[in-house]
């Protein structure tokens, strides 16, 4: 299988979705923007200064030949997503916000937009994610299969909304690389596990839910993260705080040493020495 090819890539997605009972598609109205803004309000219940996106600029977005789409199930819009292109000019797509609330929506948002990608002749897509939010690190890098390049404390500084509120806005960039035969497998259900955290020392660890630093080294080391770093959040702040920076500092510091995270697996992330990663 050619994993460029955009007619298996859509194949693939419109397979996702199917499988999910869902139907995604492009949007281009206000009245479907503005189905975007309420649903996303749902997922992050934003202070009015500060929503994830407006139907205005989704609007710009959309007619400047960037990405909008929705998931629906029958009428009712259940996930959506906006990205737009990036640099480098005429490979890269960037994923601002996707939100979903019905199971395997995410999952069949992304392959829409690989296919999407994929058509116009990019062979990346970017996005950012909060490193401690464990299930999303398991979907991007196991279900999607896509690779983290880049850390980026407290990225979007203060964020007023009630799932990110009270914490410091550290992102990872992740990179989806199109092409990448991993990424393509992923996208037909197998889950990328990279090879490295068979054996690996952990590096990060998990005791009476604090985080503890560990001398550890090797060719490979795990780097844990919190089960449920809302819950934390709201239950106790100061644990979470101290996960933020024990996650910065380990995972942080270990990849601005050139060591490349090549997956997530059992909560942890899997640092390793050399690359086995397409450049």
């Amino acid at each position: 299988m050619n994993p460029c090819d955009p007619a298996v890539a859509r194949d693939q997605a419109a397979g996702a979705a199917a499988r999910r009972g869902l139907r995604v598609a492009e949007l281009r109205t206000i009245a479907e923007f503005e189905q975007v803004v309420r649903l996303f309000d749902g997922i992050w219940h934003p202070e009015p200064w500060n929503p994830p996106i407006t139907a205005e600029l989704m609007r710009a977005l959309s007619h400047a030949g960037g990405y909008v789409s929705g998931a629906f199930d029958g009428r009712e819009l259940v996930g959506a997503a906006v990205a737009f292109l990036a640099a480098p000019a005429g490979q890269a797509l960037h994923s601002h916000v996707t939100g979903a609330v019905r199971p395997g929506a995410g999952f069949a948002l992304k392959l829409h937009q690989r296919a999407w990608a994929l058509e116009r002749g990019l062979s990346r897509i970017t996005w950012t994610f909060d490193p401690l939010v464990r299930r999303n690190a398991h979907f991007n890098l196991a279900k999607l299969a896509a690779l983290p390049e880049e850390y980026l404390p407290d990225f979007y500084g203060p964020m007023g909304d009630a799932v990110n509120a009270g914490d410091e806005s550290d992102r990872v960039l992740a990179v989806w690389r199109l092409d990448d035969p991993r990424v393509a497998r992923a996208c037909d259900g197998l889950p990328h596990r990279p090879a490295g955290a068979d054996g690996a020392v952990t590096a990060l660890a998990e005791r009476d839910g604090w985080p503890v630093t560990l001398p550890a080294d090797g060719p490979a080391v795990l780097v844990a993260v919190p089960p449920d770093v809302e819950a934390l959040r709201r239950a106790a702040p100061e644990t979470a705080k101290a996960w933020r920076h024990a996650v910065r500092d380990v995972l942080g510091g270990l990849m601005a040493r050139g060591r490349p995270v090549t997956g997530f697996a059992g909560g942890c992330y899997v640092v390793e020495r050399g690359s086995s990663a397409p450049g």
